[in-house]
Order: C-alpha cells, then sequence, then structure tokens
C-alpha cells in the first residue's frame, strides 16, 4: 500500500524535496505521552541532531518536551522554536568553548560530560561566568546493540564517555569543583535498536553502577538512558508508531529507579523518522545491459542514509499505477555509492514521475550537503500544503 500524499501540490513544487506529514508526528507525539503517562518520573528530550526543521521542531515544543542538543547550533536552533532553556540538555564529546559558554550563558538544563579535560573546561568557564554548571556523566557501560557499527556507541572501544574503571574518579572530581553540581549519570548505547533485550542489557549495567555507587553513599538525581529505539523502515504505513509501550515498560520494568530519581530519554528517529518522506522526480529511465535504471533528481546528497549506512528506504512510484517492473533507483551525483537502491519493484517508471523515499524524516533532511554545488532539499509540511 503507497502513502497519501498531496500530488496535486507536489506538482507544483520545485524537486527534490522533504514532505512532513504532521498527522503522523502528531500521533506519535499522543503516543509517546499517553505511554510515558503510565509512569511516574519519566523525561523526554527530543534529539534534535534526528531532524531540525524549524516546523516540525515547534510541534514537538508544543508536546512539552525538552530536547537533547549536540552543538551550539541545535542549541540555538532549540531556543529559536521556543523550548525553555530549563529543558535542554548538552550532550557531545567536543563540545567548543564558544558552545558551553552559549549553554551557561542560557542557563540550561544540563551538560552530558564526556571527559576529565571537557569537565575542566567547564568549571573554568562556569567560573568566568560565576555559575555554577549542572552535569551528568557519559558513562561508556560496554554494552553493545543489534544494530549497524556505525550507529553503535556504547562499546568500550567507541569513542563516546566515560569508562565505567574512571566512574568513581570523574565523580569525586566534580564533587570538588566549586562551579559545578553533579546531578546525573548519562547511558547511550547506539540508534535503530528493535531488539528490547539490548535495553535490558543496559538496565541491568546501570543497576550494577547505581549499587555500586550507593555503596559509596552517592546519591544520583538523574538517570539518562539516551534514546535508540528504532522505527520500521519497511513497512511505514502499517506500522508508523514505534513500539513506545514495550520500550518504555522494559525500562519501567527492568531499571532500579530510586524514589528520589527521574529518568531521562533522548529518542530521536523514533519521534520524527516515519514522518518524513523525501519527493524525487524521476529524469531518465536507462535500459542498461541487464537491468533499468531509474535516474532521480535527488541523491545522496539529499539523502545520505543509503550511501553511509547501506540503509534501506521504502521507494514507491507515487504517480504511476502500472505494471511493477524492477529498477536501479540512483541518483545523479558523480559516485557510484549514489544508489537508493537495486533491483527495486516500482509501478511502471516514466520521465517526471514522482518518487517517494519514505521513513526519511530522521537523518534526512538535516544530514543533507551542498556537495557538486548542489542546493540544499526545503522541506514542507502537511500544514502548509492542505
Amino acid at each position: 500500500m503507497k502513502g497519501v500524499f498531496p500530488i496535486d501540490k507536489f506538482r507544483t513544487l520545485q524537486t527534490p524535496f522533504y514532505y512532513y506529514d504532521t498527522r503522523v508526528l502528531r500521533d506519535t507525539l499522543t503516543t509517546i505521552r499517553e505511554e510515558m503517562a503510565r509512569y511516574d518520573r519519566f523525561v523526554m528530550h527530543y534529539a534534535v541532531k534526528a531532524n531540525a526543521n524549524p516546523k516540525v521542531l515547534t510541534i514537538i515544543r508544543e508536546s512539552g518536551m525538552g530536547v537533547d542538543c549536540v552543538s551550539g547550533g541545535e542549541i540555538r536552533a532549540a531556543i529559536r522554536a521556543g523550548f525553555p532553556a530549563s529543558k535542554i540538555v548538552f550532550a557531545g564529546v567536543g563540545k567548543a568553548d564558544w558552545e558551553i559558554n552559549l549553554g551557561l550563558e542560557h542557563g540550561i538544563f544540563c551538560f552530558n560530560v564526556e571527559s576529565i579535560p571537557e569537565l575542566e573546561v567547564i568549571n573554568e568557564l562556569a567560573a568566568a561566568q560565576n555559575k555554577v554548571a549542572n552535569v551528568a556523566f557519559r558513562i561508556n557501560p560496554d554494552v553493545g546493540a543489534h544494530t549497524h557499527a556505525n550507529i553503535t556507541t556504547g562499546l568500550a572501544e567507541n569513542k563516546f564517555g566515560i569508562s565505567m574503571q574512571d566512574m568513581d574518579k570523574v565523580i569525586d572530581i566534580a564533587v570538588g569543583m566549586k562551579n559545578i553540581r553533579f546531578i546525573g549519570l548519562h547511558f547511550h548505547i547506539g540508534s535503530q535498536i528493535l531488539d528490547m533485550g539490548d535495553f535490558i542489557a543496559l538496565c541491568n549495567r546501570v543497576n550494577e553502577l547505581q549499587d555500586k555507587l550507593e555503596a559509596r553513599h552517592i546519591l544520583v538525581e538523574h538517570i539518562n538512558v539516551g534514546g535508540g529505539l528504532g522505527i520500521d523502515y519497511g513497512h511505514p504505513n502499517r506500522q508508523p508508531i514505534p513500539d513506545f509501550k514495550s520500550y518504555f515498560a522494559t525500562y519501567a520494568g527492568q531499571l532500579k529507579l530510586r524514589p528520589h530519581q527521574t529518568l531521562h530519554f533522548e529518542l530521536g528517529r523514533a519521534v520524527v523518522g516515519q514522518c518524513g518522506s523525501l519527493i524525487a522526480k524521476v529524469l531518465y529511465v536507462k535500459q542498461g545491459t541487464n537491468k533499468k535504471f531509474a535516474i532521480l533528481d535527488a541523491g545522496m546528497t539529499d539523502l545520505i542514509r543509503p550511501a553511509l549506512y547501506q540503509a534501506y528506504h521504502k521507494i514507491e512510484n507515487i504517480t504511476s499505477e502500472e505494471a511493477v517492473e524492477a529498477y536501479d533507483v540512483v541518483g545523479p551525483i558523480c559516485e557510484s555509492s549514489d544508489v537508493f537502491g537495486k533491483a527495486i519493484d516500482l509501478n511502471g517508471t516514466r520521465r517526471g514521475d514522482l518518487i517517494a523515499l519514505r521513513s526519511a524524516g530522521a537523518y534526512g533532511e538535516i544530514m543533507a550537503s551542498g556537495y557538486n554545488c548542489r542546493e540544499l532539499p526545503k522541506g514542507y509540511t502537511s500544514d502548509e500544503l492542505v
């Protein structure tokens, strides 16, 4: 079954562009709120890196969520979208001084700190502003995730976080700093995770670390388990909303949250992934020696995930009802990796047809580049195209 798109409106727009179905986005946000409401002290921060389209951010802000930022630019985007600084957490393994100062100036909720040198810089910059910075330490739990190697973040070999054996040392250092307030522990093991067993493994590790800290009479106010919940790229119509029920129930049942603690989440892909599609036009249909190529005006500059991660996106010809044929769907970029999919079944395709690359709401528009001096794709919401 194809997605429902305003084809007549699409024909008036310059392709390629991103289209965001706000009904899907709002339904997703409603489901998140309802599932989180089953439990006390659950807090959500949307991961801005997944999609920073201003219209998308505004809808998410209206839902009451906070945000997780990984750059000063994302902090600025969040502030412009109306998110209160008290709901902003700032993560990232390489925070520049100006980015830290920006967070301090706005009085953000928390810095997720990834190293002792970073902690020292935050303390120094906070002292210069006569402020105290709230920090949580990102601990690398050495927990693997069943996902693509490029998007695992919780193994000891990854660049992220502080090793478990250094946790006590870092906390002791922070407690002795006048311009630092240690408030929590932060974890994130990767993204596009569909096996709840991965999250159970993280819960077990967090429980171990908490027990260790409590043996030293160290109480942690906030536990942040990051995000990571995946979406169904194969069936965006059948499963437009991820399994938030199982996700939150897993943490509620497996993580031993103390009575004084809040549990924070940083979901990105699961929030916006299914609401977005990249809409492209067919430039040419080329008959090769053994296959047909559908050559689009969108390429890896507009949606890099297939080239970067060998990621799958469901591809649909949304303007044809002809018999299905197999095509290699490719872009115009001068790179052999500029391929969206091989041997893809599409309704008979001709020059000028519109193609939708589905489940592109996360890590699509935000990762677009100007390689080959191409213009960045614009983003439109269904609210605009009624």
